[in-house]
């Protein structure tokens, strides 16, 4: 039986329900220095002082749409603890700390763990070596559907163990190797679900398996070109259902969005996102969606 949003505090197994509760994290002296350590993959160097203005606009954004916004204060030597998606995911039962694929990440589950023991949500599991995954490679379908995208990040034994954890079904998806680790791909960076039976797509990159299964399910989709896809438009964050938030700069993928009907949001992304090459779900962490 599943339990009325009123009384959860955490959970929400869901990309599109109402976005209550989230995590973020400010950029730090970590990220300023992204860009000295060529393999971060960050394009130019970080202007601090323009990404903490960009995620204090993308912040209060967030906030001013109705979802509760927490600030994690820890700081650690990978810049890309920004992107505070990828390193646990939130199911209806506890978090689970991931093991991303990126080396410089491994130090970002404990961090935010931390945070959620502090919040009183319980650890179900981890994903142990020799497996690894990011939560950027995961998206629920439904509440009891789950895919996983197999990517240089995220291997076999990680899908495994995370499949094993969340339970129900589980689908694994291979998502092409595209430019190699140098210009990385998530599988929700070509494909996200907004709607009950709409996703943006980056068709070039999406697994074959993964579109027949939406073709199965219904889905319409809203295509993303290439142009777009690299600023980050196919990367759009479900604040509830009908409104969204969408990194500045993608008129095709806004108008697309308005003419379904939604209420688009936008903010500045050019050092916390396309520097970092991060869209708004991967700086958002939902602690309670539903």
């Amino acid at each position: 039986m599943t339990v009325q949003p009123v009384t959860r505090t955490f959970g929400g197994q869901s990309m599109t329900a109402p976005l209550r509760e989230a995590l973020l994290k400010a950029p730090g002296a970590a990220f300023g220095r992204a860009f000295e350590e060529r393999t971060h993959g960050f394009l130019h160097p970080v202007d601090l002082d323009v990404a903490r203005r960009e995620h204090a606009a993308f912040s209060e954004l967030l906030a001013s749409l109705g979802t509760t916004v927490c600030l994690l204060d820890t700081e650690v030597e990978s810049p890309d603890l920004l992107y505070a998606f990828d390193p646990l995911l939130i199911t209806d039962r506890g978090a689970i700390p991931l093991r991303p694929g990126k080396p410089s990440r491994h130090v970002e589950p404990a961090a935010i763990e931390a945070w959620t023991l502090a919040q009183s949500i319980p650890t179900i599991g981890r994903i142990e070596a020799p497996g690894t995954i990011e939560a950027g490679d995961t998206f629920w379908l439904r509440p009891d559907l789950f895919c996983i995208g197999r990517t240089l990040r995220t291997n076999d034994e990680g899908a495994r163990q995370l499949a094993e954890l969340v339970g129900g079904d589980v689908r694994v998806f291979d998502v092409p190797y595209w430019h190699g680790p140098e210009e990385l791909v998530h599988l929700l960076s070509v494909v996200h679900p907004i709607a009950d039976d709409l996703a943006t797509v980056f068709l070039p990159l999406l697994p074959v398996g993964l579109w027949q299964l939406l073709r199965e399910m219904g889905y319409r989709l809203i295509e993303v070109d290439e142009d777009e896809y690299l600023r980050l438009g196919c990367n759009v964050l479900v604040v509830r259902p009908g409104v969204v938030i969408v990194a500045a700069g993608n008129r095709k993928v806004t108008a697309a969005l308005a003419s379904h009907g939604f209420e688009v949001h936008t903010y500045p992304a050019t050092e916390i996102g396309i520097n970092g090459s991060g869209g708004p779900t991967c700086m958002t962490r939902p602690i309670l969606r539903g």
